[in-house]
């Protein structure tokens, strides 16, 4: 399916600015103030934040250090829904010193950049997921209160998109790419994942909200359609067998300003269980019988009798 590169180191495709420019030639991300990590598989940088179909009007996020923006300010939203409001979000290692000095509760974020990634063991005690986030909730001794896990997930994409990374970088032109959305990861990946961590969480006695899984507003939109329809998804509060999907979108009507990047905002969110995750997504809507029978004699030029 063809698409084109919508958001490139940060900026808008078409956003001929100073800075856009500069980012590119620097292969600077502006959400984290550093080089961009997302690569080719030769490990050339693509710069690429998200792609938009020639037959859609809106753009996908499919990077996820894109939900970053504003210094991690989703992150801060979750400590927010599952602690208490404006608690500092502190590096994991520093955490404790922090809670201490201040005499102040506190966060520790461990992730990339913030004290690193935690493991989920499996059953069998090899290899295991990691979680993207962990929030760990400090009193002021530096006690462990509470903690919650949050995963970040944008989506994937097939085909490739090279060409009109390499034509933005040397001409900040758009050209057509074969680059398309990897939708069979949301059930193939995404949703086995959630619902065995989400499963792990809520054996933890302090983790009491469960897990948050933060994603773009489309991510979010297959999901719920793969799992039958939010009506089909019962509602209920945070608990430790809850996962609360979070939706980001680029805000509405916005003004799209050169040399400014776009603001992202929470458009949707669903609290329910790992359990009702896991009985929807294992309850397949089968067609009508005989299909493949049906497709066999198409192709062989017959009808069914």
């Amino acid at each position: 399916m063809a698409s084109y590169i919508f958001e490139f180191f940060g900026y808008r495709s078409e956003d001929q600015s100073s800075q856009a420019l500069s980012a590119a030639a620097n292969e600077k991300c502006p959400f984290i103030q550093d080089i961009c990590e997302k690569t080719f598989s030769d490990g050339t940088i693509s710069g690429v934040c998200s792609i938009k179909q020639v037959t859609s009007k809106d753009a996908v996020v499919c990077c996820p250090i894109r939900l970053y923006a504003d210094d991690y300010q989703i992150l801060k939203n979750v400590s927010d829904r599952a602690f208490k409001q404006n608690l500092p979000l502190v590096l994991g290692k520093d955490a404790i010193a922090f809670a201490q000095e201040h005499s102040q509760e506190c966060v520790a974020v461990f992730g990339k950049r913030w004290g690193g990634e935690l493991r989920l063991p499996q059953k069998s005690g090899k290899g295991g997921y990691f979680v993207d986030w962990v929030l760990a909730w400090l009193d002021q001794q530096g006690d462990l209160l509470e903690f919650t896990a949050v995963e970040v997930q944008t989506i994937d994409t097939t085909g490739n998109y090279r060409n009109g990374s390499t034509t933005l970088k040397s001409e900040r032109k758009l050209e057509k790419t074969t680059a398309g959305l990897n939708w069979e990861n949301v059930s193939k990946r995404i949703l086995p994942q959630l619902i065995y961590k989400g499963q792990v969480l809520q054996r933890e006695e302090l983790c009491k909200k469960g897990l948050f899984f933060v994603c773009p507003k489309p991510v979010f939109n297959r999901i719920v359609e793969r799992l039958g329809g939010a009506s089909k998804l019962l509602r209920y509060a945070l608990q430790p067998a809850a996962i609360t999907f979070i939706a980001h979108d680029f805000a509405p009507n916005i003004q799209q300003t050169d040399g400014a990047t776009l603001p992202l905002k929470e458009v949707s969110s669903l609290t329910t269980t790992v359990y009702q995750v896991q009985e929807a997504f294992n309850h397949v809507a089968l067609p009508e019988e005989n299909v493949y029978k049906a497709a066999i004699l198409n192709a062989l030029g017959k009808k069914d009798l």
